[in-house]
């Protein structure tokens, strides 16, 4: 019933820009926080970034941190997460995940995932 579907992704160079949008159905996402998470061939799924509900809070893992911003529209159910200076590590599948509650800081405390969108950075 709940859906979450990730697209923005593509195949862009070191240095460029791109936005994903995280678009949800089935319910309201006004009380939940949603977080950006991304797993690269052969590794682990690892953090990127988190937006509480309220949207007045947000946390990167420090490799991001000033070049990717978080944002959200209760409204529109949508989330968005803005990439800029991308780099060949930023390589990966990106998930977008709603969490149980309006903060959320631990994978176990999402609980609707995405089928995620691919990013590739060439150098």
């Amino acid at each position: 019933q709940v859906q979450v579907v990730e697209s923005g992704g593509g195949l862009v160079q070191a240095g460029d820009s791109l936005t994903l949008s995280c678009v949800t159905s089935g319910r309201t996402i006004s009380q939940s926080a949603i977080g950006w998470f991304r797993q690269g061939s052969g590794k682990e799924r690892e953090f990127v970034a988190t937006i509480a509900s309220s949207g007045n809070m947000a946390k990167y893992r420090s490799s991001v941190e000033g070049r990717f911003r978080i944002s959200r529209d209760n409204a529109k159910k949508t989330v968005y997460l803005q990439m800029s200076n991308l780099q060949p590590e930023d390589t990966a599948v990106y998930y977008c995940a709603i969490g149980r509650s309006g903060l959320a800081f631990r994978q176990v405390d999402y609980n609707v995932w995405g089928q995620g969108t691919q990013v590739t950075v060439s150098s």
